[in-house]
């Protein structure tokens, strides 16, 4: 059995499993949901192997997979795990909206609250930075949360160093939540020093490239037709770019060969190696998958062995962009300035 260990997630005290487990693929974004009580043995099959942090969102769904976490952890010793969710993504009719404004903020919680079943979050993220909000007005209604007993920690998701640094400044940020492997590294330039200079925690989504460094190409022979990788949003995953990506699953399957473990592991583990302060959260529906997951922990890396999977997925070397037109990311995520909200 893996032993799972604990890290300090930033530095306002929140502790989680060195590994967490990405929720959303079990009721959204990859296929069909899957069969609810598939999913919550596996949710408390980890917690049982010693993985606490469970990440979900309000749009996943929507809302269905927080009711599943909810349903899940259910009965427990409630200060056995950490929940995160997140905010900040409506859908009216079909059409998606960021939002950051005060109001959505507290209407958003309060709903999220009663479908975890929960009084109160370890770790709320506003998932996407709404651009027309300074960031001090959203943070600022966090923070009143905070005080009221609702969230215990703030977190960002895809934000810039500037928005991190201005929400920082009105109350701590304890994580930021950004994408982060061997083929997704664009945050290591600014937005990874900036975390660790204001002492706030990493929290890597899609550490095995949404599944490309687990099985390659093949991955998308079983995928069914409303899976998100199969859409225009993820470049990576088009025809075009994927034969040229293969080459990079390849060099990291023969590496991991080599060493006796899976490509999911030792992806993995080089996310781990990257710092103390970096929670991986792979996302999976099969308790064997998150088994392998956790075996990561064991796999050991040199610097040698770092800078040879470094130079497999070298920036130049990945074809597509991460994300298609149309989705928000840490590049358009800085706000107006708080003066031109009071002058409103």
């Amino acid at each position: 059995m893996v032993k799972v260990g604990r890290i300090k997630l930033g530095s306002q005290g929140m502790e989680v499993s060195t590994q967490g487990l990405g929720c959303m693929g079990m009721t959204f974004g990859y296929g069909p949901p899957k069969p609810e009580p598939d999913m919550v043995a596996l949710i408390r099959h980890a917690v049982e192997s010693g993985v606490t942090f469970f990440d979900t969102s309000d749009v996943y769904g929507p809302h269905t997979n927080e009711i599943l976490l909810g349903k899940a952890l259910k009965g427990g010793t409630r200060e056995k795990f950490e929940l995160a969710t997140k905010f900040g993504i409506s859908y009216v009719d079909g059409k998606g909206e960021i939002r950051g404004d005060p109001a959505y903020v507290r209407a958003a919680c309060e709903a999220s609250l009663k479908r975890l079943d929960t009084d109160c979050i370890d770790l709320y993220y506003q998932h996407r930075i709404d651009t027309r909000v300074p960031i001090e007005v959203t943070v600022g209604e966090l923070k009143e949360l905070v005080e009221e007993g609702k969230i215990k920690y703030i977190g960002l998701s895809e934000a810039s160093a500037s928005t991190i640094r201005r929400a920082h400044a009105v109350h701590p940020i304890t994580a930021v939540q950004l994408e982060w492997s061997l083929w997704s590294r664009d945050v290591e330039e600014e937005i990874v020093p900036t975390c660790r200079e204001l002492g706030i925690g990493i929290v890597a989504y899609s550490p095995l490239g949404r599944g490309f460094l687990s099985s390659g190409p093949k991955l998308l022979e079983n995928l069914t037709q409303d899976d998100f990788r199969k859409s225009q949003y993820l470049p990576r995953f088009q025809p075009e770019n994927l034969e040229h990506n293969k080459t990079i699953f390849e060099k990291v399957n023969e590496m991991a060969t080599k060493k006796g473990c899976t490509p999911s592991q030792l992806a993995l583990a080089w996310v781990h190696r990257r710092g103390n302060d970096v929670c991986p959260i792979p996302g999976t529906t099969k308790i064997e998958n998150f088994d392998q997951n956790i075996g990561a922990l064991l796999v050991k890396l040199t610097p040698e062995e770092m800078a040879q999977l470094e130079s497999f997925a070298a920036t130049d070397a990945v074809k597509g962009d991460r994300y298609g037109s149309g989705m928000a990311t840490w590049k358009d995520s800085d706000t107006p300035p708080l003066s031109s909200w009071k002058a409103a």
